[in-house]
Parts: C-alpha cells; sequence; structure tokens
C-alpha cells in the first residue's frame, strides 16, 4: 500500500485508471462466476430432490395406500424409508401429518425431531410439494430440504421429507471460486507486467525528455535526447532537440546582434560626440568645417533614428502589437515612389536602379501602403549594401495566377548557400560585413505574412548572379 501511494504522476493514473479497473472487472467476473455456480449446484439438486419427492409421493399413493390398512401404510412407509440406498448424500424422513420425524434413513435426525422448517408448514397448508433452502434451526448449518404429502383415503397420514447439508456443495463452489480467483489473479500480473513495461517505455523517455527540458531552461541550450522510438515520444524527443538547437542558435544570433547593435550604435555616437565637442569648443577651422561636422552629425543622428525604428518595429512584433491599417491601395504606384526615393541616393553611390513596369494598370489591393513601402525600402537598402558591388539593381512588378508578384534584384555576389534558409531569422547577419542590425528582413517577413503574402529570397538563377527577393501578394480582399 505503501508502495502505491508512492507512486506518482502517469504511473500513478495508470494504475488507477486500467489496473484498477482491470481489479474491479476482475473482482466482478469472479463474484459472478462464484453466484452462478452456486445457482448451479443448488438449483439442481433442489430439482433432483424434488423429483426424488414426487416419485416416492406417487408410489406410494399408488401401490400402497390403495386397499391397504393404516398400519401397513405406516409399515410400508418405515421400510421405504429403511431401504433408502442414497444415504451418503441425503437423508430420508418420514414425518407425522404434524411435522414431527417418525423414522430417519441414516439415523441422523432423532426421533420426535421437530425440523420446524418452511417446507413442511408450506405443504400443511397446500398439501403440495414444498421445498426449503436455508439454514437448519438445529445445527445451524446450510441444507436443502423437500417434502412431499402422504395421503391415505384423502387424509394426510405423514410426510415423506428429503434433507441435504449443503457443506460439500459448498466446499465445491469456494474451490471453483478460488481457482478463478487465482486465474484472474494471474491474469493480473500478466497484465501489470505487459503494461508496466508499456508505461516505462513512455514514462522513461519523457523523464528523459523533461531532464534535457529542465537542463535547455537553466541555459544549457543545443543539448539533445537520444532517440529511441520512431512514435510519438520520438516525434516529441525529435521537437526538444529542435527546439534546443534553435535556441542555442537564436541565443547565439541575440548574443551577435547585442555585439553588433553595441557597435553600430558607438560608431554614430562616436562622430556624433566628436563633432560636436570640435564645433562646441571652436576648434572647427572655419564655416566649411562647421557645415561638414553638422552634415555628419545629421547623417549619423538619421541613422541612429533608422535604427531605433527598426528596433520599435522588432519589438511590436515580439509583443502582437504589429498591426496594420489596410485600405485599398495602388500597389504599382506606391513601389514606384520607393524606387524614385532611392534613385539618385543609390545613383551618387554609382548604383543603376532600373525598374520595369507592368504593362496594363493593376487593380487596387487591400493593404497598409506605409508598410509596404518600408518592405520595398528595406529590400532595396539591402539590394544596394549586399549587391551593391555590383552596380545595378533591377525592381518589377506584374501579375502572375491571381497574385502581384514584385521582385528586386541586385548582380552582387549572392547569398551562400548555407546561409539561405536562415536569411529571414530575427538577428541573423551571416558572413556579410556590411553593417545592419539583423532584424530587417525579420521584419519584412511579417508585414508581408499580414498580407497574406509570401517572400522569399534566394539567388539569380542565370549567370549574372546576384540576390533575388520575391514578394506574392494576393489580388483579391
Amino acid at each position: 500500500m505503501l508502495s502505491f501511494l508512492k507512486v506518482k504522476g502517469i504511473r500513478r493514473r495508470w494504475l488507477i485508471s486500467s489496473v484498477g479497473v482491470l481489479v474491479l472487472i476482475l473482482a466482478v467476473v469472479v463474484a459472478t462466476f462464484s453466484l452462478i455456480m452456486k445457482s448451479y449446484y443448488d438449483s439442481g439438486i433442489l430439482s433432483d430432490m424434488e423429483s426424488k419427492a414426487r416419485a416416492a409421493s406417487g408410489y406410494f399413493e399408488t401401490y400402497v395406500g390403495a386397499g391397504s390398512e393404516e398400519g401397513d401404510y405406516l409399515t410400508a412407509a418405515q421400510d421405504y424409508v429403511s431401504s433408502f440406498t442414497e444415504g451418503s448424500k441425503l437423508e430420508l424422513q418420514f414425518l407425522t401429518p404434524g411435522g414431527t420425524v417418525l423414522y430417519s434413513s441414516n439415523g441422523l435426525t432423532l426421533s420426535g425431531t421437530v425440523p420446524a422448517t418452511e417446507d413442511i408448514t408450506r405443504l400443511q397448508t397446500t398439501g403440495k410439494v414444498s421445498s426449503f433452502r436455508g439454514t437448519a434451526p438445529q445445527t445451524g448449518e446450510r441444507i436443502t430440504a423437500v417434502s412431499a404429502p402422504l395421503a391415505y383415503n384423502g387424509e394426510l397420514m405423514g410426510i415423506m421429507r428429503y434433507e441435504t447439508s449443503m457443506r460439500l456443495v459448498d466446499r465445491q463452489v469456494l474451490m471453483l471460486t478460488l481457482a478463478a480467483a487465482g486465474l484472474c489473479l494471474l491474469i493480473l500480473v500478466l497484465v501489470y507486467l505487459s503494461n508496466g513495461r508499456f508505461v516505462r517505455s513512455i514514462v522513461d523517455p519523457v523523464q528523459r525528455v523533461t531532464a534535457v527540458a529542465q537542463r535547455i531552461a537553466a541555459g544549457s541550450y543545443g543539448i539533445q535526447v537520444e532517440k529511441r522510438y520512431d512514435d510519438e515520444v520520438g516525434e516529441l524527443t525529435d521537437a526538444i532537440n529542435d527546439m534546443s538547437q534553435k535556441i542555442k542558435q537564436a541565443e547565439s544570433m541575440k548574443s551577435d546582434f547585442i555585439s553588433s547593435v553595441s557597435h553600430e550604435l558607438r560608431t554614430p555616437l562616436t562622430a556624433i560626440t566628436g563633432w560636436a565637442e570640435t564645433i562646441m569648443n571652436g576648434e572647427a577651422r572655419d564655416a566649411s568645417d562647421i557645415r561638414k561636422g553638422m552634415g555628419i552629425i545629421a547623417s549619423e543622428a538619421r541613422r541612429l533614428s533608422g535604427m531605433v525604428e527598426e528596433l520599435l518595429e522588432f519589438s511590436r512584433m515580439e509583443n502582437g502589437r504589429f498591426t496594420l491599417s489596410v485600405e485599398p491601395m495602388d500597389i504599382q504606384a506606391e513601389l514606384e515612389d520607393a524606387v524614385f526615393t532611392y534613385h539618385e541616393f543609390l545613383a551618387a553611390e554609382g548604383i543603376v536602379v532600373h525598374h520595369t513596369d507592368c504593362e496594363d494598370m493593376l487593380p487596387p489591393i487591400p493593404g497598409d501602403p506605409d508598410r509596404l513601402r518600408q518592405v520595398f525600402c528595406n529590400l532595396l537598402d539591402n539590394a544596394a549594401k549586399h549587391g551593391g558591388s555590383g552596380g545595378r539593381i533591377e525592381t518589377a512588378i506584374y501579375p502572375e495566377d491571381g497574385d502581384v508578384v514584385i521582385t528586386v534584384r541586385d548582380f552582387g555576389p549572392g547569398i551562400p548557400p548555407e546561409e539561405l534558409p536562415n536569411v529571414k531569422y530575427k538577428f541573423y547577419k551571416g558572413s556579410s560585413t556590411a553593417r545592419g542590425s539583423g532584424i530587417g528582413l525579420a521584419v519584412c517577413e511579417e508585414i508581408v505574412s499580414l498580407h497574406n503574402g509570401e517572400l522569399t529570397i534566394k539567388n539569380a538563377e542565370d549567370d549574372q548572379g546576384g540576390c533575388l527577393a520575391e514578394i506574392r501578394l494576393p489580388m483579391g480582399t
């Protein structure tokens, strides 16, 4: 009992819900079997005794009673009782009409004894064969008794009574019940052992997974659980291993992000602080130096503002507060405005932007103009940073299969194939030395997804190389 109380978790629930129910079922089966066996033996014995009683009563009425004197009748009854051959199983008694024993086949019941059982009382009232099953008043043991009337010239001259002890029957039923209980116990043990092994095959891996999960929660990112089963437990193991690996990657990218942002913030802050102190201390040589310094301060401040805006966008995305202001919008005009905005700026850096518009006017689509323009500008900025060495950026817009497709392509070195699956992850910067926070594409992915669209980043497939960013937005609502 104490060992059962110490069992916890799934094993305890299994013991209660499975083994406990099985024990209850087997107990009901054993009890039902015992009752059926007891009823079977009791009914069989009672039926046999009733047949004997009716046969004896019929014998006396047919062959003894007709034309005989009362004394002859009693003598015949005594002889019948004395010659009874089943004394080892039954006791045959001859009683007076009042219910007092006159003769007994084996002498177990003394003459003058009054059995006082219901079969005698019922026979005296109805004049028919009656039976009794219960406890004998004299001995206290369980008996079965059957009484049959012996009539002489229409009057009750006596009672022929069969009585047997049910002790042996009860012992036989007990033995059968114990055998059934033993069989059920064996079944229970086999079920317990087989199911216990099955439960262990579930609980032990779960405990290992739990231990690894606790280690992951404590900071041991990247550790793996040994996979032993190709089932739901195996799937759980794969999920934990994948989670552990991704957390490790996320932590690594987060550390890189913090280091990168710290560096990115330090550079413009150093420039702003240096030129501000130079101007404040009057160390600038002339007005041109002051204008140059103020220009650098303004440029670096704008870069800081952009970085802070990216961080704010990331914070909104992480907290679920990243929302859209959807309205019917001219997607062609928004893309053209973004391209025009970057055209002169990129031209100053020696990068030519070539835009290909679709021949027909596209219908308005539901979207957030500001957010989608943010995506276009971010993709153009990335193309300039990472593919500007190609000296050219191409953009295009066209309808395809019910979608609006927008492409931004550079002609730089492209992205290493092993880095392609990760470029849209938060904080991921890859092997590129270009400056940035590593969250721009993650924000773009979120914006496009909220528009029920798809953002794909891949390398161009032709010989000219470069990276191709493709946005697909549904035309319908």
